[in-house]
């Protein structure tokens, strides 16, 4: 990796730590993880999570945002390569997603004896619905609650700001127009709430 691309790594997982990753940076993460997509021959080799995080980072990416017919899922838009690379840039993100997979396995283990991985589906869905809500909160589950806000927050994160993200939010960007016309429901919508009004 070279010394830009490890610069540019490190600089927006600090800025994803904090809260205050903009969509162009976002957008330069997912470049990356395509080049290391295509470097690998269409396999993504993680870069700072093992084999077995990485592989729970795909399957949380899949539960938060599945698939469904016509869009991909987490996992399709690239999330767990945008997650690892981020995790690559920072050791202090790696240690949140490191220490919450670790979390996640504990949970699942005393509850069904099994890793996350592991667990059956409605297992899995059982402890995430356990963590989802802040209404949950105790010494128990605190600090699963509080990984899994941070993985659903940076799973939607990636999501949107792939390219498949981009294209389910109908997103059109800079394209020209030989001419733009108000929508007439838009038009029937404001003048109803307009002082000029229809009448």
């Amino acid at each position: 990796m070279d010394a830009t691309r490890r610069s540019l790594l490190r600089s927006a997982a600090v800025a994803a730590t904090l809260g205050q990753l903009d969509a162009q940076t976002m957008q330069h993460v997912h470049q990356h993880a395509a080049e290391a997509k295509r470097q690998g021959n269409g396999v993504y080799a993680p870069k700072a999570l093992n084999a077995h995080e990485f592989k729970t980072v795909v399957l949380l990416a899949d539960l938060i945002i599945p698939p469904e017919a016509t869009e991909p899922g987490g996992t399709g838009a690239g999330a767990p390569e945008y997650i690892d690379l981020l995790c690559s840039g920072s050791d202090r993100m790696a240690r949140i997603w490191q220490g919450g997979l670790a979390w996640l396995d504990a949970a699942s283990r005393t509850r069904f004896h099994s890793a996350f991985l592991d667990a059956a589906p409605s297992q899995r869905t059982e402890l995430l619905d356990l963590i989802a809500y802040r209404r949950n909160d105790s010494p128990e589950l605190g600090p699963g609650i509080e990984f899994f806000d941070w993985a659903r927050r940076m799973v939607v994160d990636a999501y949107f700001t792939s390219p498949a993200g981009v294209k389910a939010l109908g997103f059109q960007g800079n394209t020209g127009m030989a001419t733009f016309q108000v929508p007439a429901e838009a038009l029937t919508y404001a003048l109803k709430r307009s002082p000029f009004g229809a009448g």
